[in-house]
């Protein structure tokens, strides 16, 4: 299967008749799937969309996303998905524009910030609303249906595995947001690497209710699902709770991914009579879980672990490496560890002057294979800078490989901390700021002071019943971490910034910190 296009003709022939996408009150099987990617792919075409062409999808959940991204890569478009939380015109205008999207699939509760992007960017000329009614749309906005609606057949031209499928834009620390071109071989490639990696079975159904713009739920739920022919369960939101549980109860799902914090919920929510509802209802059917797109704790995974009795499959990826890298698989799971690189992957590991570092030894992790993207878009040098002279991508995060191939995070290159020339891996720190049993979630930063040096600070949010204070956390920490590893200042919020798949903004508490004591300072 070398094109997306490959992957769901051969699910649509070989099980036409099963359900291929079900949510709340609908479903479609595998033919009728298709028969509406291509009836969207007709309606795009005679909207003025074809090859090479990009069309935003800022849209929740549901099938609609997934008939779009679909029928985009039938005409040999590109598919641009956005994350939906993202709702200030400008940061949308900028994304749109950089691509030149001539379209945008989207809905009512986003459409303010949609229009309001659009009249900075003159390209887009096509705006699709899924949940709207034709009176709610303005001149050049029309019903998703409609598209569904054009007649005729049609010859679509052929793909191929090079072409882009997909341009995703990742949330820098510092400039503007940078597009990563993924090719339908980059993704193809990484999704059936990914499925043999699970062992997955004809009869499994897959849950996903992280969003579809992240390359985790789209190549880990989405695509395995096409490519395996599975149920894919659609889910709009991750809250509430209660009725994606129910979902996942009524459709046997046996696939379950999310990312660490909704594990350590779903943890500390199974007690009592509701810890046997979750186990043995909701979850009764689930022989999968697998982490990613943040580190889990290991106290996370214990607590998870002992309740549910399923094992944590940490994985490990990038966007530009469309996005499995490593994956621990059910039979050989290594505690504290993101697994082996999966088939059509290498990996080594550099020190400062690009030198490969032996098995044991902590560097810049490098990968090479048919996952890595094909560019950042319209950036020819960020590209080039983000590979070694000999082709390997840089990705930015410290870690080391053990004898027997297993990868180990130690951190992200850019949260790494520097102490009088020591290093200080931010991971760490919060991993042991964890354990005190009042704290419940912990970001670390360095903040550069007047020397040219940094000085660590510990952002914390604390469990209802905690009655810590922060002289009590400092005193902590003198007491658990060597002097240059010592947190030199402690702020409990009430909450962490956060981004939709809930991972930690640490660029925006590294800003918030560093104007404040600009301010401070000014007075």
């Amino acid at each position: 299967m070398k094109t997306l296009n490959d992957m769901l003709d051969a699910a649509a022939q070989t099980a036409a008749s099963k359900t291929a996408l079900t949510w709340q009150d609908g479903r479609l099987s595998f033919g009728e799937f298709r028969d509406q990617v291509l009836g969207a792919a007709r309606g795009l075409r005679a909207a003025g969309i074809g090859r090479g062409d990009c069309v935003a999808i800022i849209h929740r959940n549901a099938p609609e996303f997934v008939v779009s991204y679909f029928a985009l890569a039938r005409l040999g478009a590109v598919a641009v998905p956005i994350n939906y939380m993202i709702h200030k015109a400008d940061e949308l205008a900028y994304m749109l524009k950089d691509c030149g999207a001539k379209g945008c699939v989207t809905q009512k509760e986003f459409i303010k910030g949609v229009r309001g992007a659009a009249k900075q960017c003159p390209e887009l000329k096509r705006i699709w609303m899924s949940d709207a009614s034709s009176a709610e749309c303005q001149e050049s906005e029309r019903v998703f249906a409609s598209l569904l609606q054009a007649g005729g057949e049609m010859a679509f031209e052929t793909v191929a595995e090079g072409d882009a499928a997909a341009i995703l834009y990742t949330s820098g620390t510092t400039g503007n947001p940078k597009g990563v071109v993924l090719t339908h071989r980059n993704l193809t490639t990484n999704c059936m690497n990914s499925a043999k990696r699970l062992e997955i079975r004809g009869n499994d159904a897959v849950l996903c209710i992280l969003p579809m713009f992240h390359t985790f739920a789209w190549t880990g739920n989405v695509l395995i699902s096409v490519h395996k022919a599975l149920k894919l369960v659609v889910v709009p939101n991750i809250v509430p709770p209660t009725p994606w549980l129910k979902l996942m109860a009524k459709e046997g799902v046996s696939l379950f991914s999310a990312v660490p914090q909704i594990y350590g919920v779903l943890a500390k929510q199974a007690c009592g009579f509701k810890k046997i509802v979750l186990r043995w209802w909701f979850f009764r059917r689930v022989r999968i879980a697998i982490s990613g797109a943040a580190p889990l704790g290991l106290a996370v995974q214990d607590s998870f672990e002992s309740v549910f009795g399923i094992p944590i499959l940490e994985g490990y990826g990038l966007t530009e490496t469309s996005p499995v890298v490593s994956l621990n698989t059910p039979d050989e799971h290594r505690r504290g560890s993101v697994g082996r690189p999966i088939d059509g992957v290498s990996l080594k590991v550099i020190d400062e002057e690009g030198r490969a570092l032996e098995p044991g030894q902590e560097g810049e992790i490098c990968v090479k294979g048919d996952c890595v993207m094909k560019s950042y878009y319209n950036l020819p040098e960020a590209t080039a800078d983000s590979f070694t002279p000999d082709g390997w991508f840089k990705t930015g995060d410290i870690g080391i490989v053990d004898a027997d191939g297993y990868l180990f995070i130690r951190d992200r290159k850019k949260d790494m901390i520097i102490i009088k020339g020591l290093k200080v891996f931010s991971a760490q720190v919060e991993t042991t700021l964890l354990e005190h049993p009042d704290i419940m979630e912990a970001a670390v930063i360095g903040i550069p002071d007047e020397h040219g040096d940094e000085i660590i600070k510990a952002f914390v949010t604390l469990r209802p019943e905690a009655k810590v204070d922060k002289s009590a956390i400092l005193k902590y920490c003198r007491e658990k971490f060597d002097p240059y590893k010592r947190p030199r200042d402690v702020e409990i919020v009430e909450s962490l910034p956060k981004n939709a798949l809930q991972k930690v903004l640490k660029r925006e508490l590294r800003q918030r910190e560093i104007e404040k004591r600009a301010a401070a300072a000014g007075s």
